[in-house]
């Protein structure tokens, strides 16, 4: 159990020591206002976050989040725009069209064998063409609704706001924590991620969790591209480029093992919130190329890989004290090892 919470420690540690060296420098760090900006900024990637933590916790990976979200942003404004839906019915067939595209995947991962990365890859392909083939150019969105819930916001002591995207993206943080915590389908996807055979051999369905999690994701996935299209009022069909390498790294520094098995939902928000503070510092100093940011992930990147390594290396060594009937691997004599 120390190995699993030692990452998540380790992002809590650095989430501290990056906000206290903002706040330090720049006093405005420790004002509601540049908090609320956190969550409002990062409110969309944190959402898709959410989503590509259950599955890489599953053991899996989904390269098609990015272009997700800029088709559900494509595919709204044409809605609301040109097609006359209300934006609420627009919102919730893009959400079924995204959880029916990550049920797909899931499928074609787990019924025809296809590696993760190449089905999602796919995935990313089908979405930003489609996209494309949506509208090549931006489409501004315009209606009462939409201004209506752009406006809606608590104003703190401070006058921080926080926004209703941010709101959601709470909401999304506390339903994601309760599902991998608290419900059967979480503890399959722990179970399934730790070891995909003894899973089965235990009777976790592990097809109906598989598509169960690719599912969620692009749910997630659509959501994000709803928030973002609030966020900038427009759908953009180049809009979120990237966004699925940042969601895969806030997963990381948030302490979930690449692997599988292990890691925290709440480890993704302060995944998330690290690269605000890292973004939100570059910005208010002024003189620091904006690919800072970019530099100083990859380092906490590379960081926290090697913590994996060396906990996934600890755990592979307690396995072998701690559980009776396993032996190491044959000495290189040829002389095998008995069992204890």
């Amino acid at each position: 159990m120390r190995s699993r919470i030692l990452p998540l420690i380790a992002t809590l540690a650095v989430f501290v020591i990056l906000y206290l060296i903002g706040w330090q420098r720049f006093p405005a760090f420790g004002t509601t206002r540049v908090v609320g900006n956190f969550l409002t900024d990062k409110s969309f990637l944190g959402i898709a976050a959410v989503g590509m933590t259950f599955v890489i916790i599953a053991g899996g990976i989904d390269l098609s989040v990015g272009s997700v979200i800029a088709f559900t942003g494509v595919f709204c404004a044409l809605a609301i725009g040109q097609w006359g839906m209300h934006p609420l019915v627009a919102s919730g067939l893009i959400l079924l069209i995204g959880a029916a595209f990550g049920a797909a995947m899931g499928a074609v991962i787990y019924y025809f064998k296809i590696p993760a990365f190449i089905a999602t890859l796919a995935g990313m392909f089908l979405a930003r063409g489609g996209s494309f083939v949506l509208s090549q150019d931006s489409i501004p969105i315009d209606h009462p609704f939409v201004n209506d819930i752009s406006q809606i916001f608590y104003v703190f002591p401070d006058r921080g706001r926080f926004s209703f995207v941010a709101f959601i993206f709470v909401v999304v943080l506390v339903v994601g924590i309760i599902i991998a915590h608290y419900t059967r389908f979480g503890r399959n996807i722990y179970a399934m991620g730790g070891n995909n055979t003894a899973a089965l051999l235990l009777g976790v369905p592990v097809g109906r969790t598989t598509i169960g999690v690719y599912t969620l994701s692009s749910f997630l996935a659509a959501l994000a591209g709803i928030v973002y299209a609030l966020y900038t009022k427009s759908g953009y069909p180049r809009a979120a480029i990237g966004v699925e390498l940042d969601a895969i790294a806030a997963v990381v520094i948030g302490g979930t093992l690449l692997t599988g098995g292990v890691g925290f939902v709440a480890g993704t928000f302060l995944g998330v919130m690290i690269q605000g503070i890292i973004q939100t510092y570059v910005n208010f100093d002024g003189t620091l190329n904006s690919w800072w940011t970019k530099i100083v992930i990859g380092l906490l990147l590379f960081l926290f890989i090697i913590i994996q390594k060396v906990l996934t290396s600890y755990r592979g060594t307690l396995t072998f004290r701690l559980i009776p009937g396993l032996s190491r691997p044959a000495a290189a004599s040829g002389t095998s090892a008995s069992p204890p």
